[in-house]
This record gives C-alpha cells, sequence and structure tokens, in this order.
C-alpha cells in the first residue's frame, strides 16, 4: 500500500502545483463574479469530480496514452478550450439581466445546481495542467514493488484532490464576497458580472494557445 512518505511527498508536490492558479482555480473565479457563490460552490465539486476522473484514467492507463499522443492531448484540450470560451460568452451576453435585487442568474442562464456541477466536470476532465501533472507526476510516487498500482494511484489521487477541494471553495468564496459588494448597484454588478465572462474567455483562449505543441 501507499507509504507515508511517498504520501508525504506527493502531498508536498501537489500543494507546490495547486497554489499556483491554473484554469480550475480561474474558472471558479470566472463563475463566481459572473453568478455568486452557489454557482461558485456547485462549479468546484463539479472541478473536483472531474479531476478525479482524470486519476481514475490514470491508474487504469488512459491517462497515459493521452499525455504521450499529441493528437489526444491536443484533441482534449482545445474541447475544454472552446467549452470554456462558451460559458464565458454566455455570462458577457447575460451581464445587464443581472438585478443586485436578487442577486440570481439571468432567466436564460439559470442552469441549476446539476447543469453547474456538469460545467465543472468537464472544464475539470479536459484541463490540461491536471492531465499533465496526474499522467506525468502520479506514477512517479507509486511503489511497484509493494503491487496493487492502480489502488495506490487512486488513494495517493485523493490527497490534490481534497487539496484543490478547500483552495478552489477559498477562492470561490472571496470571489464571491467581492462580488456581493459590487452588487449593491446594478451597474457594478453588470460589470463584475460582464468581468467573469471575459475572464472565462481569456481563460479559454490561454488554455487554447499554450501547453505541449508537439
Amino acid at each position: 500500500m501507499v507509504s507515508a512518505q511517498s504520501l508525504l511527498a506527493f502531498a508536498a508536490m501537489s500543494l507546490l502545483v495547486i497554489v499556483i492558479p491554473g484554469p480550475s482555480v480561474l474558472f471558479v473565479i470566472g463563475r463566481a463574479l459572473a453568478y455568486g457563490r452557489r454557482t461558485a460552490l456547485a462549479t468546484v465539486l463539479g472541478n473536483v469530480i472531474g479531476s478525479y476522473a482524470l486519476v481514475v484514467a490514470v491508474a487504469w492507463g488512459l491517462g497515459a496514452l493521452m499525455e504521450r499522443s499529441a493528437a489526444v492531448f491536443m484533441g482534449v484540450k482545445l474541447a475544454g478550450a472552446a467549452y470554456l470560451v462558451h460559458l464565458g460568452v454566455q455570462a458577457f451576453r447575460h451581464r445587464k439581466d443581472l438585478r443586485a435585487a436578487d442577486m440570481q442568474a439571468p432567466p436564460g442562464e439559470r442552469r441549476g445546481d446539476l447543469r453547474t456541477v456538469l460545467d465543472g466536470i468537464f472544464v475539470g476532465v479536459t484541463n490540461p495542467k491536471g492531465i499533465v501533472f496526474f499522467a506525468a507526476v502520479l506514477p512517479q510516487f507509486v511503489d511497484h514493488a509493494a503491487g496493487h498500482v492502480p489502488l495506490q494511484m487512486l488513494v495517493l489521487g485523493l490527497v490534490p484532490i481534497t487539496i484543490g477541494l478547500v483552495t478552489d471553495t477559498l477562492w470561490g468564496l472571496g470571489a464571491a464576497a467581492a462580488r456581493s459588494w459590487f452588487a449593491r448597484s446594478d451597474r457594478r454588478l453588470s460589470l463584475v458580472g460582464g468581468t467573469g465572462g471575459i475572464a472565462m474567455i481569456g481563460l479559454g483562449v490561454t488554455v487554447a494557445a499554450t501547453g505541449r505543441a508537439e
């Protein structure tokens, strides 16, 4: 099974990677600014589910295929980038429909908690940073001599997932609190909602334009 030394070493490595904001964090912040705390927390939940799906994929060999194959990696990355841009455009389009009186998403954008979680899952599972980290770093902390390699990966994968859950939640709550202050006026709420949309669009473009090209 996983040794305490490997667990602590992987936790330290995970913390170093997670404290640097990546697509998941910026997506949560964008959703918090555009729609508020409830949507941000549902997005965080979806993100961690999607991220753990990557752990499962790596544990059974699929993650390594994505990391090694430039075509597969690029396809997954572009799909995630396109979806981020789509969500950002929707948030920006409906920014003027936001009202300080009810602090709700506009009628055309009320997706419901389940839809929001699914959005987060899709972004989490197509996150290039997550794909590379879990496919390239996670296997290095597995003790092959101890056997049960997939199980070891599944257990180790819970470490960054837990860290990400805590840090992403804090980011989301902080951004939502800032939104609440802006929401004292319709004009400011429209501004911050539009900012959240632009942030998601910019994130999608950045994800598409950066990363591995080979």
